[in-house]
């Protein structure tokens, strides 16, 4: 069990040394295309591939496996956040080569769920207005204009009002 005191104390970290820390100091490599270079020589270590598509197939998503293997480099002092922002997506299509070429199903981490349910609803209704127009021409009425339209937001259950119970008790007024 953790100790709820067992944990640095307020402050503790103005007393270490500056630039005790691997990640307070210059980074190791400054050029994108050397640290690209040091990442692959990383990946093509014995078994190192090997766990990357291990994550890939087990439901780590691409983005977030490159997103570490990047900031382990920084917090190592490898090199920089922004040679990370640089070769982000050089290191991402070369897993993702991979992982392809091993007919691996896996997330890429691109995809947003909220989006997917908003454009299936606007696909539904676009559906949903088609065939009522369908209908009323086979039925020879004319469609309303207030039907022209589609909402774009989903539609939402009435609210329902519920009585107030009844006051009683020592302090209800009578």
């Amino acid at each position: 069990m953790i100790s709820p005191f067992d944990r640095p104390i307020p402050g503790q970290s103005l007393t270490t040394t500056p630039k005790n820390a691997p990640y307070e100091r210059p980074p190791e490599i400054v050029d994108p295309i050397e640290a690209l270079d040091a990442h692959i020589d990383n990946l093509m270590k014995p078994g190192a591939m090997e766990d990357v598509l291990y994550f890939l197939e087990y439901g780590a998503d691409l983005v977030t496996l490159v997103q570490g293997i990047l900031r382990s480099a920084v917090m190592e002092g490898m090199h920089s956040i922004d040679v990370s922002l640089i070769i982000a997506p050089v290191l991402h299509e070369y897993i993702k080569g991979f992982a392809d070429a091993t007919n691996l199903e896996y997330d890429e981490g691109f995809e947003n769920e909220e989006s997917k349910k908003a454009l299936s609803y606007k696909r539904d209704a676009v559906r949903a207005k088609n065939m009522l127009k369908k209908i009323q021409e086979e039925e020879g009425e004319s469609i309303p204009e207030t039907m022209e339209e589609v909402s774009e937001e989903p539609m939402m259950e009435p609210e329902i009002e519920e009585e107030e119970p009844a006051k009683t008790g020592l302090m209800a007024r009578v």
